[in-house]
């Protein structure tokens, strides 16, 4: 390990320096790496092309028990921690699968009168903020974000972002929004977000 480590990094720091560091002599190195590889490190690496076979064409998507099924269809021979091993060590890790967009079902029990009546101006700060989550596709999954904004300036003044689609969410990003604002009062706060109340006076 300590060979395989110099002659990845040798190219940034000089091998004497790294035989010094690591207490190997640089002798033993060259004749480490002059020697031809071994029956079990030519074998990773034909398993190793397997494996990225399969894990490409699964869109990045399959673990180590689905890769090794692959492999052994192609006629190789060995075991899981194996195909885990050099996954890991080649940094092939698995992404979830892209799930459909979550449906919004459109049932709003809890929405009080619209006070905003689709006027979208504010004369001064902190009088009126709208308020509404969207979600957005990454490698650990659906990332949901809530914002909410300041007609007047037109900014955003809180925000959160969360891995569940839940009332916490919201509530988290107007939380942001009133503690950055200096909890301002008479402000009509609207939001069209499921998991929110539509309309709302914060006094």
């Amino acid at each position: 390990m300590r060979f395989a480590f110099i002659a990845k990094h040798r190219g940034i720091w000089p091998v004497a320096l790294l035989c010094e560091a690591l207490d190997v002599s640089r002798s033993g190195f060259h004749a480490w790496l002059n020697r031809s590889p071994s029956a079990r490190a030519r074998y990773d690496d034909a398993l190793l092309g397997a494996i990225d076979r399969s894990f490409k064409g699964s869109d990045r998507t399959y673990g180590a028990r689905r890769v090794w099924r692959d492999v052994l269809a192609e006629g190789f021979s060995c075991g899981l921690h194996r195909i885990e091993r050099l996954m890991r060590e080649n940094g092939l890790r698995a992404r979830p699968r892209r799930r459909a967009l979550p449906k919004d079902t459109d049932k709003r029990p809890a929405i009080s009168q619209n006070l905003l009546d689709r006027v979208f101006e504010a004369s001064a700060p902190n009088q009126k903020w709208i308020a509404d989550f969207t979600y957005v596709w990454t490698a650990e999954g659906w990332l949901y974000v809530a914002a909410v904004i300041d007609l007047f300036s037109r900014h955003v003044v809180g925000w959160a972002m969360k891995a569940e689609m839940t009332a916490q969410l919201v509530a988290d990003a107007l939380v942001m929004a009133i503690w950055r604002r200096g909890r301002p009062n008479n402000l009509l706060h609207h939001s069209d977000s499921q998991r929110m109340v539509a309309s709302s006076r914060a006094v």
